[in-house]
């Protein structure tokens, strides 16, 4: 299925779209990969959830990429013997492990970790950061804090600890269990959470072992700070917005939004700019001017998708979500300052023949009357070079694997077809031409850029392009080509 769009949409799954029907209904809308959220959801739950989306792919012979996204940890207090409790600034609140029920003075944090890191200071803080916390003194087994932002704290409410690096690894043990079922499973994509450390992304990409992509979401400061080498061991980045701006001054976020997809652009690696894009359609047929602002803004950076959590998953609207998502992206795509952004942005980089080739695809397919740059690709390098350079033409991607084909459905501006393996460069151009004309990127009178690697088959090779009609008779200089 073409997009009129570059920019990628990811729509979560959950009780309001869990239907053939309205998965159907979801990618028509423009859905391009859909998010199963692990903290939601049983395994029968979200095997029915795959096997429907596979179903759809079928159905519409189109190409669907699946995204799991790991719980992580979830630090959480204690029981209250009232079922809550009113914190009052300026007053004193103690954390620690006992077992006994929480009062106006006290609550259980069953997280020892926590206390081996904290000192005075630090700050803690809970239900989304509407109370916080600031560390007065810390032992083994307890945090004595003041209260700095009061409020309603009730049983089991979030703790987010902004900083220090915890010493939490990223998988807990229902994430292992959770990792090993889906990849039995067959997604596309792994979303890891409470990324804080490279380790944490290596850890998981062995338990993985290649059986799926691994993107790193960075919801942590210490996942900002260590960003550049979290980078170089993920497929791909998630902002994730949500806990990031609770750890975080709300106003640094924009920011950093900024940074990280422009170095995701950088390294060639897709990025999702996430959480509480349309929130206001959970309830809302549609949604605020500021919403649309901010999706908009994010097209603008040049991300490589964008993604719907409630608004699809539990909203009352899910199709709607998509809808208007895609027509945002539509209406900023088809904007002049929109190409002027990108351009201003490229990043250009020449360190192997293969950032040549893609450069080269680029510039000629914007200096003459291209219609299209196709390029074969075994493991989906070409078509990550290629959306790398954000071409102002289509980037049509054709691969013998269809795993490949649906790991790139998250990649800007590419489309991406299964096709039959190729051993010769003249086969390529002429399967390239054949694909352009039939999927209605180009018409016999038009010309297209070929890339691909010799020799075929082996993933990173990509060294050699050229410039191709789309007739039906190709005539070339040599049958040895």
């Amino acid at each position: 299925m073409r997009r009129q769009r570059n920019t990628k949409i990811v729509a979560t799954l959950g009780p309001s779209s869990s239907t053939y029907e309205m998965i159907r209904k979801l990618h028509e809308c423009g859905a391009d990969v859909f998010r199963l959220n692990m903290s939601h959801g049983s395994h029968d739950e979200i095997r029915e959830r795959h096997r429907i989306i596979r179903e759809v792919e079928r159905d519409l012979d189109s190409t669907i990429s699946i995204l799991a996204d790991l719980q992580g940890p979830k630090l959480r207090v204690g029981v209250f013997a009232n079922g809550s409790e009113e914190l009052v600034e300026g007053a004193k609140f103690r954390m620690d492990l006992s077992d006994a029920e929480g009062d106006a003075s006290r609550v259980t944090l069953p997280h020892p970790e926590i206390f081996q890191v904290l000192e005075a200071g630090s700050n803690l803080l809970v239900n989304d950061g509407k109370i916080r916390l600031k560390v007065l003194a810390a032992g083994e087994d307890f945090a004595d804090c003041e209260v700095i932002a009061g409020g309603t704290i009730s049983n089991r409410k979030g703790v987010n600890v902004p900083d220090v690096v915890l010493p939490l690894a990223a998988l807990s043990e229902k994430d292992r269990d959770d990792l090993e079922f889906v990849c039995q499973l067959g997604v596309d994509w792994l979303a890891l959470s409470f990324v804080q450390r490279v380790e944490d992304v290596t850890e998981a990409r062995t338990l993985v072992g290649g059986r799926a992509s691994v993107l790193s979401k960075i919801e942590k400061p210490a996942a900002v700070k260590a960003f550049e080498e979290i980078l170089k061991v993920s497929d791909a980045i998630m902002v994730a917005r949500g806990d990031l701006g609770v750890e975080l001054p709300v106003q640094n976020v924009p920011p950093i939004q900024k940074k990280l997809v422009r170095m995701c652009r950088a390294a060639a690696k897709p990025v999702i700019v996430a959480t509480q894009m349309m929130e206001s359609m959970i309830e809302s047929p549609v949604p605020t001017r500021a919403e649309v602002s901010d999706v908009a803004a994010a097209i603008y950076e040049g991300t490589d998708a964008v993604m719907l959590s409630a608004e699809s998953a539990a909203g009352q609207y899910p199709a709607e979500a998509v809808s208007t998502m895609d027509a945002v992206a539509r209406e900023v795509e088809a904007d002049p300052n929109y190409r002027e952004v990108i351009e201003a942005s490229r990043k250009v980089i020449r360190s192997s023949v293969a950032d040549g080739i893609v450069v080269a695809a680029r510039e000629i397919a914007e200096a003459t009357d291209i219609k299209a740059i196709c390029c074969f690709t075994q493991g989906g390098t070409t078509a990550l070079l290629t959306s790398r350079e954000r071409p102002s033409v289509p980037i049509l991607a054709l691969s013998p694997l269809r795993d490949t084909a649906r790991k790139l459905a998250l990649s800007w501006g590419v489309t991406c077809y299964v096709t039959g393996e190729v051993s010769r460069f003249k086969q390529a151009v002429v399967n390239g031409a054949r694909m352009a004309r039939t999927k209605g990127f180009a018409t016999e009178q038009d010309q297209i850029v070929v890339m691909a690697g010799v020799p075929f088959n082996v993933p990173g090779t990509t060294n050699i392009l050229r410039v191709a009609p789309c007739e039906e008779r190709l005539i070339f200089p040599s049958d040895q080509e």
